[in-house]
């Protein structure tokens, strides 16, 4: 049997999963694996400005392609800056491969220059993290590993010292049976008649729905028609649940509808299907719940569950739908509707411009970039307000993608995503909604875009403010500080960079200003001047949240920012 390095059975395995591009910066512990990489056809090093950018793109890669995506960072600072990024890929559980490298094997545990203990360092955002230590083992590590990430949906991490990438092994072709291979995991009948029992004795059934739905759509609704059901999804769920759904009411949660709230608590029974919707409070906690999901661990922790059915949405709803009866009584899904519909028009009406204003409503924004862009665009979301706005106003059609970091909640997400998701698909609109704080933290990845030429198209809700973190404070009752940003003209700043900037703070110019950008054949930025004092409403208040705004009024008139409330009433009320 022919003997290869560490480095030739690594990028052989990669291939052999079917990775075309590494995400990286490169590094003396990476010289082995990036020379070889250099020399193959297929398989090409991407590179970014920061690891943690890195590792965004491989997990937007990774959701929007399903397949195995790959980031590598060399000893040291180099794989703990892939840290931020892949807590952000596994806990979204898309399939990403890191290669942290190490310093020399002889050197591990003497304190040596740069030293960390990735194996450690990464044990927490992983399903598998193993040390190379010898060559021998390459083989069978590197094989588990894209294995592990396919089918367990998450990160694993390769640690491999820089010596040792270099040193040889027997290399049989690799193997990798899963990827020809598929499972689907349905629950007992006995569990599912009982789900069916409860359904059916129910009067209103409400369906929350996650992204498990991804390939349950046709199901979902023949469910959904049967039990009379509205169906709210979480934000995760919305690019699978939303499109073509005439039984959706829309989201719940912080950044929900009041009309998805209500149909869960008034609800007397609640299918949830594919989510780990994390907050208990947007739930129903007396009506009887029937979930299902594939992951057992997720059945109960964030409500009590009379019925839990372990198995895939799609199948599990395939083998209940028979056994349910048509609910004749359709009371409490037209109402539902109705809400939604009202919802929707006050939603609407706050999404406006009044050409000659000075800066613009982040709503009326979103909604002309929703208007404008392509049928099958792909959309990146910034953590906080812009992730508010495109939950709210981005609609999904069934070829339209939305990424995010919805589970991790990381700051700076948005561009390094757009980046992996435009490399995947480069003959579609990718379209990065980025805050003004996010964009400043990986500013770098601008470099990127213009250095890889890749259309991205990166649109800056500027408001000279950690906005989210504002509307935070002011619920609590606190004055806000350490919030504010002094920002630049990021248009102007783009142009510098040889990237195409556009800037817009009039209304009236905003609708000629997304076009102008979307027809660019190259990277754009559209720094949009939007309202700082934009609130953003939950579905439902709570007393504490009351509270705690009176006390920001008092708080802020008495030190003499009274102009800040002024301009809140100005922004949100008188219009």
């Amino acid at each position: 049997m022919a003997k290869k390095t560490v480095s030739e059975i690594i990028v052989d395995t990669l291939q052999a999963a079917g990775v075309t591009r590494v995400y990286g910066v490169v590094g003396d512990s990476l010289n082995g694996i990036t020379e070889e990489i250099r020399k193959r056809e297929g398989i090409e090093w991407i590179h970014v400005r920061n690891e943690e950018a890195g590792a965004f793109a491989a997990g937007a890669e990774a959701h929007v392609t399903g397949a195995l995506a790959v980031c590598a960072g060399s000893c040291g600072p180099g794989n703990t800056h892939l840290l931020n990024g892949l807590y952000d890929c596994h806990r979204s559980r898309v399939p990403v491969l890191a290669l942290a490298a190490q310093i020399p094997s002889v050197e591990i545990g003497t304190q040596y220059f740069q030293e960390t203990h990735p194996e450690n360092t990464f044990k927490e955002c992983s399903h598998y993290c193993e040390l190379i230590s010898h060559p021998d083992q390459t083989v069978r590590t590197t094989e588990i590993a894209v294995q592990t990430a396919l089918t367990k949906r998450g990160v694993a991490v390769i640690v491999v010292p820089g010596d040792i990438s270099h040193q040889k092994a027997e290399a049989p072709e690799p193997r990798l049976p899963v990827l020809r291979s598929k499972a689907t995991l349905v629950p007992a009948m006995d569990d599912i008649r009982a789900a069916a029992d409860l359904l059916n004795l129910s009067d209103k059934v409400t369906i929350m729905a996650g992204a498990g739905c991804a390939e349950a759509h046709a199901e979902l609704l023949q469910v959904a028609e049967a039990l009379g059901a509205p169906v709210v999804h979480a934000l995760r769920g919305k690019e699978y649940v939303e499109p073509n759904n005439p039984y959706d009411v829309g989201l719940t949660g912080l950044l929900g509808f009041a009309s998805g709230y209500e149909a869960l608590m008034e609800a007397d029974a609640m299918l949830m299907l594919g989510t780990d919707f994390p907050y208990a409070q947007f739930l129903p906690q007396e009506a009887r719940t029937v979930q299902v999901d594939v992951r057992g661990e997720h059945i109960g922790r964030r409500t009590r569950v009379e019925v839990g059915l372990i198995g895939d949405v799609a199948a599990t709803l395939r083998a209940l739908l028979p056994l349910l009866n048509r609910k004749q009584d359709r009371h409490h899904l037209e109402k539902a509707l109705a809400n939604y519909r009202d919802t929707r028009d006050n939603l609407d009406e706050l999404a406006t411009g009044e050409p000659g204003d000075t800066s613009m409503h982040p709503q009326y924004v979103t909604r002309l970039l929703n208007e404008q862009a392509a049928e099958n665009a792909i959309f990146t979301c910034d953590v906080g307000t812009p992730t508010i706005w495109a939950a709210r106003y981005l609609r999904m059609n069934g070829q339209r993608r939305l990424v995010g970091s919805f589970n991790h909640g990381s700051m700076a997400n948005a561009m390094p995503q757009a980046l992996g998701a435009q490399l995947a698909f480069p003959g579609r609109q990718v379209i990065a909604l980025a805050g003004d704080g996010g964009f400043a933290m990986l500013m770098g990845e601008l470099l990127t875009l213009r250095q890889l030429k890749t259309p991205v198209k990166v649109v800056i809700y500027n408001n000279n403010s950690l906005g989210f973190v504002e509307l935070e404070m002011k619920a609590a009752g606190i004055l806000e500080y350490g919030t504010e940003l002094e920002n630049p003209n990021f248009a102007a700043l783009a142009e510098a960079a040889g990237v195409r900037g556009i800037r817009v703070a009039d209304p009236a110019d905003l609708p000629g200003a997304i076009a102008e950008m979307l027809a660019h054949p190259g990277p754009v930025v559209l720094d949009a001047v939007v309202k700082r004092a934009e609130l953003s409403m939950p579905p439902t208040i709570q007393k504490e949240q009351i509270l705690g705004f009176s006390l920001y009024t008092l708080k802020a008139i008495m030190s003499g920012r009274g102009d800040e409330v002024l301009e809140l009433a100005k922004t949100n009320l008188l219009r």
